[in-house]
């Protein structure tokens, strides 16, 4: 993010007032997205694996003046889940927004050698998970009375495919089925459910990719680039935002129109 762009996010105070819970929060868009609610005055519950990498982002909102709280949490796992919400609530008193970012992506392989084993990780962090941040996010929202907005994270690979994501892309086609549902569940409770889909973005998933692959990748996106965390951070915090609040059940594409002209 440039410094003028930084300027203005820093501005706008959108969310002030509201929680936000962030998962996969340590690095990579989830960490911009945390950066970026705190910034437009919301407070943000870090969520994620690896409590180093959470500690970091949360010291970086706290030297802005911003009020966090960090939670460990595998978000495979219901209990920890449950305990993620309830423990947000608790140190906050609401939930106004979540942000379900956290995520794998699983061996890119051909059907022939992956195992079940594999479908069934990428599916209990991918699908699972993001099924029970959504549920337990859904009841403390409805049991606040506020309303409130849910974004996750899917995929262009959603839309598109490549050889070796057949497990990636169903738990991301999957993802955006879902929340066409769940949409029609909540919303006369005042709740929206998201998606952003990106595309290629350099995250530290995409660390070590050789420049010869990088570089038609940013050539076939209509805007010549790849993308940035802060890209897909954006629109993340304006749909948590009363901006959007005539939005749900939406998958929006962050891809720089990428998959406009087809995958190849």
């Amino acid at each position: 993010m440039n410094s003028q762009q930084n300027s203005e996010t820093a501005g706008s105070q959108r969310l002030s007032g509201k929680v936000v819970l962030v998962t996969g929060a340590g690095t990579g868009i989830g960490k911009a997205a945390a950066l970026g609610f705190a910034q437009q005055g919301a407070a943000v519950v870090l969520a994620g694996r690896r409590e180093a990498e959470l500690r970091e982002v949360a010291q970086s909102i706290n030297t802005l003046g911003g009020q966090t709280l960090v939670l460990p949490t595998d978000v495979s796992d219901e209990e920890a889940v449950q305990a993620l919400v309830t423990g947000a609530v608790a140190h906050f008193g609401q939930l106004d927004a979540a942000f379900n970012n956290a995520g794998i992506t699983g061996p890119f392989q051909p059907i022939t050698e992956l195992t079940a084993s594999d479908f069934d990780r990428v599916m209990a962090t991918n699908l699972r998970g993001v099924w029970l941040l959504i549920k337990y996010e859904v009841l403390a929202m409805q049991q606040g009375g506020r309303g409130g907005s849910i974004v996750n994270t899917s995929s262009f690979l959603s839309q598109a495919a490549t050889v070796g994501t057949s497990i990636y892309s169903a738990s991301k086609g999957a993802l955006d089925s879902m929340i066409r549902a769940v949409a029609l569940e909540v919303g006369l409770a005042g709740i929206r459910i998201n998606n952003v889909n990106p595309g290629a973005i350099q995250t530290p998933m995409m660390a070590g990719t050789p420049d010869e692959v990088l570089r038609p990748l940013a050539a076939h996106s209509a805007l010549g680039r790849l993308g940035e965390p802060e890209d897909v951070a954006d629109v993340a915090a304006w749909l948590c935002s009363d901006e959007a609040r005539f939005v749900t059940g939406q998958s929006i594409l962050v891809d720089g129109g990428f998959t406009i002209a087809g995958w190849r």
